[in-house]
């Protein structure tokens, strides 16, 4: 996967728009961010997708060559970094899909399920 493929996937989601955080590019509902994409130019492309402690665990430990916890409190706190190039779509428009159902407003989340 490249980073113009993670950054269509996030923002195929309902009401996601790309902004910048920390000079590379993030993506927000909400306004607020869910996922982002590590700065251009890095040696290995990768991405970071919002989770819950609980939703962490079980992709890192079924694709430990894709996911990788964030240091410290933020991958602790479910902050999971994706190395773009190992990643298959399927599981990375799940994991989009986790992050933003984390942060987007609850009426919007009912709303995007239909109910």
């Amino acid at each position: 996967m490249t980073p113009d493929a993670f950054r269509e996937l996030a923002l195929e989601l309902p009401e996601a728009v790309e902004a910048s955080h920390m000079g590379h590019p993030d993506f927000r509902v909400g306004g607020k961010i869910f996922a982002t994409l590590g700065p251009a130019g890095a040696s290995e492309p990768w991405g970071m997708v919002k989770l819950k402690p609980e939703q962490q665990a079980p992709l890192l430990a079924s694709e430990p060559d894709v996911f990788g916890s964030a240091s410290g409190a933020w991958g602790r706190g479910g902050a999971t970094l994706v190395r773009l190039k190992k990643a298959r779509v399927a599981t990375i428009r799940r994991a989009l899909a986790m992050a933003w159902r984390n942060t987007a407003p609850k009426k919007l989340v009912r709303r995007f399920d239909g109910n």
